[in-house]
């Protein structure tokens, strides 16, 4: 009996992909392909459903023999392993980014005469715009909360922008690029405390609460389906740090990031130009426990936020915290640093990969600017946030436009810098 591959990722089934599956096993035995987390997450958005569910799902339609997992887009490992007389799939790959992948499926199948049929893709269904349905429905906590560990697990680095409302949170959710075929996007949302405090008028010293702060993340919540990371300061007292935890949980928030340091917390990109003292190693410890009995689910992250760099403690304390912190059961790390240069940072990197127990690293390259994500992620970065930058342009925009209308003493001029009425009317979905 011949044998057929079909690669798929299978998020949502549609008649487009049966007609495939049944097509493809009337040519023989047939294997799904399934790409994992990995492999989606490699060239577009991470897939709604889990791999073991998508492969639930697949292992029970009619005509598929075995599925097997492909753990990147390229066919050729699984081909080359199996060598199927026959790989089917949709005309679509013809042009576009799947271009050269196809053209690497006829010369692997050629190693063994193999045949390449492509049935006619069916244009009036699209997975990627039932996701995008799917998504303006909107999204349970759970499956939010649990996305960013399933990011993690499946990129290698993940991308988190700053959103300080519901409007930049939009901006966050659907803005993407394509390059050389690969879709770019953000993975996440980062509710900064210093943009919180920005946006009241307010100094960045914890002076805006955490129920004023809970209000930015409905406005969050409402409108967008990516997972949000809250910026939890020094976590306050440790008698309210559960309770925190538990409504950030409950809302479906994936993670909290506490600091190190005790007493009226000054913006740590002041360094020692300030006053500020770093919390004793036993005391934050005790923090993080305590907010891990708190929690509910396994899925939520308390990640701890190192200090040591910021403050001139020198890197031995900065990793003997890492050390501590990790025993304490903190889910993942943030290494911050003030410098220009990310060479602290890499050397932190470096002593890190050597731990024996495992967790994310994360940093926010707000000073060090000029570092690229590639070089973060091949130094063991597993996570980047762009802390403030979407704020920050926003600022000198609307005073760009204020001194205009006070120079010219008319708006027309401010013209070039604005959105039309209409635009910004069609922004917001179900504004027409």
């Amino acid at each position: 009996m011949k044998s057929v591959y079909v690669a798929m990722s299978a998020d949502f089934i549609h008649p487009g992909h049966l007609n495939i599956i049944h097509e493809a096993a009337k040519r023989g035995k047939l294997t799904i392909g399934l790409l994992t987390d990995e492999a989606v997450a490699s060239y577009r958005r991470l897939p709604y459903l889990e791999y073991e569910h998508r492969k639930i799902i697949v292992e029970s339609i009619k005509g598929v023999e075995s599925v097997v997992p492909q753990y990147q887009l390229d066919y050729r490992p699984n081909l080359r392993e199996l060598k199927p007389d026959y790989v089917v799939h949709g005309d679509d790959w013809r042009e576009g980014p799947q271009k050269r992948t196809r053209q690497q499926v006829i010369e692997t199948l050629q190693e063994w005469g193999g045949e390449l049929i492509e049935l006619p893709y069916t244009k009036e269904l699209s997975s990627t715009k039932l996701y995008e349905a799917m998504m303006e429905v909107g999204i349970t906590p759970d499956v939010r909360l649990k996305r960013l560990r399933r990011l993690i697990n499946s990129k290698d680095i993940v991308r988190i922008m700053e959103s300080h409302s519901g409007l930049s949170g939009l901006i966050v959710e659907h803005t993407h690029v394509d390059v050389n075929g690969i879709v770019q996007e953000f993975d996440g949302m980062w509710a900064s405390s210093l943009t919180d405090s920005a946006l009241k008028g307010k100094p960045d010293i914890e002076a805006v609460d955490i129920s004023a702060r809970l209000s930015n993340i409905n406005d969050l919540l409402e409108v967008t389906t990516k997972p949000i990371i809250f910026d939890g300061d020094t976590g306050g007292k440790v008698e309210h740090l559960g309770f925190t935890i538990r409504t950030l949980e409950r809302l479906g928030v994936s993670a909290i990031i506490i600091e190190d340091k005790v007493g009226p917390k000054k913006n740590s990109l002041f360094g020692t130009d300030v006053p500020q003292e770093q919390d004793s190693i036993e005391n934050f410890c005790e923090k993080i426990r305590v907010g891990k009995k708190s929690q509910v689910t396994d899925d939520f992250m308390i990640i701890s936020r190192i200090e040591s760099l910021i403050l001139k403690a020198g890197m031995n304390d900065a990793l003997k915290r890492a050390q501590a912190y990790i025993e304490a059961g903190a889910d993942g790390i943030m290494i911050h640093s003030r410098e220009k240069s990310p060479d602290e940072i890499f050397e932190f990197c470096r002593h890190f990969s050597e731990f024996e127990r495992d967790v994310p690293l994360i940093v926010v390259p707000s000073s060090f600017d000029s570092v690229y994500e590639d070089e973060l992620a091949d130094a063991g970065v597993n996570m980047v946030i762009y802390a403030n930058q979407l704020l920050r342009s926003a600022y000198p925009a609307m005073v760009e436009t204020a001194r205009s209308i006070l120079t010219h003493k008319r708006s027309f001029e401010a013209r070039d810098n604005m959105m039309s009425i209409k635009d910004i009317i069609h922004l917001i979905p179900g504004g027409k």
